[in-house]
């Protein structure tokens, strides 16, 4: 049995990466979306090891010590999500191909870790305008909040270089499309 690969998306947010992702899994390709570990509560229609791995921040805090992930983040204050290394085996074991929608920092280390049996693309709006209008008009940000996303997204998109492709989301079908091809190809 050939052993899984790995697809990795990371964006700025508003550069619709989490539609592409989406689309991808609604695709019927053969690929596993990679459930991260939480510390936040779990909410009442969630599965535990389905929609997340639920954990402590005590379990976290011995796993980040125990160098258990892949990659970590505290997203919010006492509230950190991670990837299992030994889920992503499990599944790479399997022959799955795993998909992971993760911010600019994990994807580099993941891909750090599996190098060419992982692929980093990296999905960038088409200029930064654009990213804020998009943001704009989801109707959920105050100027602050756009301000911080904006700020964030100048920081994401400078780690445009440590990804093997880059997809320019100017019309999102387009975009579907052509990440849909390169991750059959690579997956063959």
């Amino acid at each position: 049995m050939n052993q899984g690969k790995l697809i990795i998306f990371a964006a700025p947010s508003g550069s619709g990466k989490t539609s592409i992702v989406k689309f991808l899994l609604e695709q019927h390709l053969p690929l596993k979306f990679s459930v991260s570990a939480t510390t936040r509560p779990k909410r009442p229609n969630e599965q535990e090891n389905v929609d997340y791995f639920f954990l402590t921040k005590e379990q976290f805090h011995k796993k980040i010590t125990a160098r258990e992930f892949l990659e970590w983040e505290e997203v919010y204050t006492n509230t950190f999500y991670g990837t299992l290394k030994s889920e992503v085996d499990k599944l790479l074991k399997k022959g799955e191909n795993v998909l992971f929608d993760v911010d600019v920092v994990g994807a580099v280390n993941i891909k750090k870790i599996y190098g060419n049996q992982a692929l980093a693309i990296f999905i960038k709006p088409p200029s930064v305008d654009a990213l804020r209008e998009r943001l704009k008009d989801r109707g959920t940000e105050t100027e602050e909040s756009l301000k911080r996303r904006m700020d964030k997204a100048a920081y994401e998109l400078s780690f445009e270089p440590n990804f093997d492709i880059t997809i320019v989301n100017t019309h999102l079908i387009e975009a579907q499309d052509k990440v849909k091809q390169i991750v059959i190809d690579f997956i063959k």
